[in-house]
Parts: C-alpha cells; structure tokens; sequence
C-alpha cells in the first residue's frame, strides 16, 4: 500500500512540475504578444480601431503605414480627422511619436 501511495505522489508531483511550465510557458507567449501592441494604442486605440486593428467604429489600420507616412499619422492622431478626436492633449509627444512609428510600419 504504501509502495502505491509513494508512486501516486511522485506521479502527482510531476504532472504539477509538467503543468507549471507550460503555464509559465504559456504565460510568457501571452506576454510576448500583448507587447506586440503597445499600451498607448490598448489605453486609447483599442475601442474603434480593434484588438487586430481590423477596425470597428474607425477604420482598420491593419495596412496604415502602406498609406500614410508617419508623418500623416501623427498629425492624424494629434489633430484627429472625420470622426477621429484630437489626442493632442491627451497624450504628449512621446506616446504620438511612438504610437505613429508603430502604425507606420503596418503595410
């Protein structure tokens, strides 16, 4: 009995051991991921333009750098257009720069 209870623990202790790096696994893909989109364009992008950037209430910008300069972008997400607010005064310069350096590269 007691041969049967040692193997049922190491077993036990393994498969947890096994789990737990594929959660760490699974944890740092997701991570990895997440910064593929940057926190400025999930804080103030994300809800018309989409989590893919396939669009929503705004246009998709899956293919904005193959459209518009960086340039352009800026001046867009600054001064905004058509439906697009200005975000001049919600974000400083930094988070435009790099927001539209991001987009600009979307081809």
């Amino acid at each position: 009995m007691r041969k049967n209870f040692g193997k049922f623990v190491s077993a036990l202790i393994i498969v947890g051991l096994l789990t737990a790096c594929g959660s760490e696994t699974t944890k740092e893909h997701t991570a990895t991921t997440e910064n593929l989109i940057p926190s400025v364009y999930k804080q103030n992008c994300l809800s018309c333009h989409g989590s893919q950037l396939q669009g929503k209430y705004g246009p998709s910008l899956q293919t904005v750098g193959s459209q518009l300069a960086e340039e352009e972008i800026t001046t867009i997400i600054s001064k905004g257009q058509g439906g697009m607010p200005a975000f001049g005064k919600r974000l400083d310069e930094e988070e435009i720069a790099s927001i539209s350096a991001w987009l600009s590269e979307k081809k």
